[in-house]
């Protein structure tokens, strides 16, 4: 869905740890995955998979013209007017960002979002996210 970067994000609901020689397997395995993912839908470009990094230095160092921070507990949507050329998404873990994580992230930039009132698992909401991104501006390439 146009995705160029992911970065899985240790945050204080993170129920995963992983030893060095476990994450290079799993890093492997995604690679894997996304492979698969692009052969199937023809796209040319696979993303990047970077290492898992903490919630906090990701926030503070991602690049992207919009920033969202995605929270049922927070009311905010995209403006449609707003057409970047890149956008970065805080997905949280299961269990989803503590109040904190999310204030934190707003006050690095990120601008609130809500889906509704339906909480998503960690892995659909990244589809609902693209699919709404989409639907605004269009592919991102």
């Amino acid at each position: 869905l146009g995705v160029s970067d992911i970065t899985p994000l240790l945050s204080e609901r993170c129920e995963v740890r992983l030893g060095e020689e476990r994450l290079d397997k799993k890093m492997a395995h995604w690679q894997k995955i996304a492979i698969s993912a692009c052969e199937q839908c023809g796209l040319n470009r696979v993303p990047d998979i970077h290492p898992p990094q903490q919630l906090d230095t990701w926030t503070q160092n991602v690049q992207a013209d919009l920033r969202f921070v995605l929270a049922p507990s927070v009311t905010g949507l995209p403006n449609p007017s707003q057409k970047p050329q890149t956008v970065a998404v805080l997905i949280g873990a299961e269990g989803g960002l503590s109040e904190r994580e999310i204030s934190q992230s707003q006050q690095a930039g990120f601008a609130p979002w809500c889906l509704g009132q339906r909480v998503l698992r960690t892995e659909t909401a990244p589809v609902a996210v693209l699919s709404v991104l989409h639907w605004l501006w269009g592919d991102f390439q």
